[in-house]
């Protein structure tokens, strides 16, 4: 496997990964997705929020859209969890037909990254597309906690990359087209 092939794996850990986590999240009890909880972000809600939003931010980056940081500081914040999981679907969509339009030699190509008062950075779509994914598994990962104080209980979410766990997200993988 190259490099190119697992972050398109990675990629399609990420639609996965959300799908799961929001599933449980849109069982939970009224008022447990924006419950204040402990946490760098201080709810399920705000956390969520935040993962689309730099998402998003990112994506404007990777594929040249010219928006730069408005992107991300123009965001506004979802209050409901479907239309924020719709959201994070046609994100997660987007970054994955990104990746699979991408060449070996792109991973090495710079993109303007817009860093507000830090000036226009170029960065090499590789290490973005790595950034990405590390943010996205780290406040995943908080989510996943502060699901532990709530009626529902956490997905697993580590079962995506390897033959030995096929069967346990086979009909999920078929759902999603991966």
């Amino acid at each position: 496997m190259n490099l190119l092939d697992h972050l398109r794996r990675l990629a399609g850990n990420n639609l996965w990964s959300n799908d799961r986590l929001y599933r449980a999240v849109l069982a939970l009890e009224p008022g447990e997705f924006e419950a204040r909880r402990t946490n760098f972000f201080p709810s399920i809600k705000t956390t969520l929020n935040h993962i689309l939003a730099v998402d998003l931010l990112y994506l404007d980056f990777l594929e040249e859209g010219g928006i730069g940081a408005a992107a991300h500081d123009d965001f506004v914040p979802f209050d409901e969890p479907q239309a924020l999981f719709a959201a994070q679907v046609v994100a997660d969509r987007r970054l994955i037909a990104f990746c699979d339009g991408l060449s070996e030699p792109d991973l090495d190509r710079r993109v303007v990254t817009d860093r507000r008062e830090d000036g226009m950075i170029p960065e090499r779509i590789g290490d973005i597309l790595a950034h990405v994914f590390v943010h996205d598994i780290h406040h995943r990962g908080q989510v996943h906690a502060m699901l532990s104080g709530t009626s529902v209980a956490p997905p697993q979410l580590d079962e995506f990359l390897l033959d030995y766990d096929l069967k346990l997200r086979e009909k999920e993988v078929e759902r999603l087209g991966l």
